[in-house]
């Protein structure tokens, strides 16, 4: 099979799906925004042909790309994994009659109000919202159901540019600085207090034949916005054998159904608290911050190669052994500069070193990057233990000692 992957090189985990794709057989050509010497030699030889564009969100030059390796060696998959990528690469998928996820899914995994009203149309639990560009029918959505609301990108990934707005004031204020009423549209939802977690699938022909689910602390939102917080978050090894996440991967399936998934990777947000269990969104990608390494150490399994195994032959070929829990901390600097040090850290290899998946420590003198910058943006440490809530103390015990000083 020739499969045609788009961007191998950046974000830098990507090489991992082109490897996944040669070992399971496959005839990988690649198309980035890199020159060819920038992939590095291992990337190279996985590769049978890489072609060079200005951006492979540019359709124009992406269907000219992908039109001219058709003529060479028919394209059998056309596949991408990052966010910003796959409503782009769908429409040159359908334009040029290529298997694979649909235009239309591709749309509605990218635009929230859009997959919200499809997805309560499938009688699936979510929160109420709206998407348009006109301030006095936010401004009327918002007052009808109540303060605080959530006002995001209507096709942001994650926490990126979301905001929550606790009164009108605040709403316009926001609204104007993101442009609305001026052209700028965004998605509003109903603010869904509770637990917030993610449940990732692989599926083949709409059926999950993979499937995890990761708790937050504390909550995305809060996690973003907040130095003094240090975020984690924990792949559970129990999905099995709780009878609470019944619920969840039920959700999962009707989601999928709902949207027309048939061979995918997928991320799904949800939460859980008084309302119960409130769907939030999706993304037909695997998930951000490197995940699916965290699953791969918690599983004893490859689920880079797991990926280009369904979408080369359509089944699996490992199964997840739930052998460990596994999560990621985030080692915040105290302030912005440059890093001076830190403290705590070998006293937490001395107890943990046996636990510990991997480490990102970054020298002293590297700047430091703001706290909106996500998960993985200054120190972080991987760790992993058979018993879940023993990894939680651990993760905790970790975020008390350590110290990152920062001038």
């Amino acid at each position: 099979m020739h499969v045609v992957f788009v961007e191998p090189r950046f974000p830098g985990n990507q090489k991992d799906f082109v490897r996944g794709l040669r070992e399971a057989g496959a005839e990988v050509s690649a198309i980035g925004e890199s020159p060819i010497e920038a992939l590095g030699p291992e990337l190279r030889g996985w590769l049978t042909h890489y072609e060079q564009v200005g951006s492979v969100c540019d359709e124009t030059e992406l269907r000219r790309v992908v039109a001219w390796m058709h003529e060479q060696r028919p394209v059998e998959r056309l596949e991408a994994t990052v966010e910003a990528h796959i409503l782009p690469v769908a429409n040159v998928r359908e334009a040029l009659g290529i298997p694979g996820t649909s235009v239309r899914t591709a749309y509605l995994c990218r635009d929230k109000p859009a997959m919200k009203d499809a997805l309560r149309a499938a009688g699936v639990e979510t929160a109420r919202s709206m998407g348009g560009g006109d301030v006095e029918e936010i401004g009327t959505f918002a007052a009808t159901v109540g303060f605080p609301v959530i006002i995001k990108p209507r096709a942001a990934a994650g926490a990126s540019g979301t905001y929550q707005v606790g009164s009108e004031v605040e709403l316009r204020t926001v609204l104007s600085e993101l442009g609305v009423g001026r052209g700028a549209e965004v998605a509003v939802e109903e603010f869904v207090d509770g637990h917030e977690a993610f449940y990732d699938t692989l599926t083949v022909g709409g059926v999950v034949v993979h499937d995890f689910i990761t708790h937050y602390y504390p909550n995305v939102l809060e996690a973003m916005r907040t130095r003094d917080v240090s975020p984690q978050f924990i792949a559970t090894n129990r999905i099995d054998s709780s009878e609470a996440y019944g619920e969840v991967r039920d959700m999962g399936k009707r989601v999928i159904d709902a949207l027309g998934l048939e061979t995918s990777a997928t991320h799904m947000e949800w939460f859980f608290g008084d309302k119960g269990l409130k769907f939030s969104e999706i993304g037909c990608r695997p998930p951000g911050v490197r995940a699916w390494d965290l699953y791969c150490s918690a599983n004893d399994m490859d689920l880079y190669r797991e990926w280009a195994m369904c979408v080369v032959h359509g089944r699996t070929s490992q199964t997840a052994s739930r052998r460990y829990a596994a999560g990621i901390i985030t080692l915040r600097p105290e302030a912005d500069g440059r890093i001076a040090g830190y403290e705590g850290l070998d006293e937490i290899e001395d107890r943990y070193g046996e636990w510990i998946i991997d480490t990102h420590i970054p020298p002293p003198g590297t700047p430091t990057q703001p706290v909106e910058a996500g998960y993985m943006a200054n120190a972080w440490l991987r760790l992993r233990h058979p018993d879940y809530d023993e990894l939680r103390r651990m993760l905790d015990t970790v975020a008390r000692t350590v110290t990152v000083r920062a001038s």
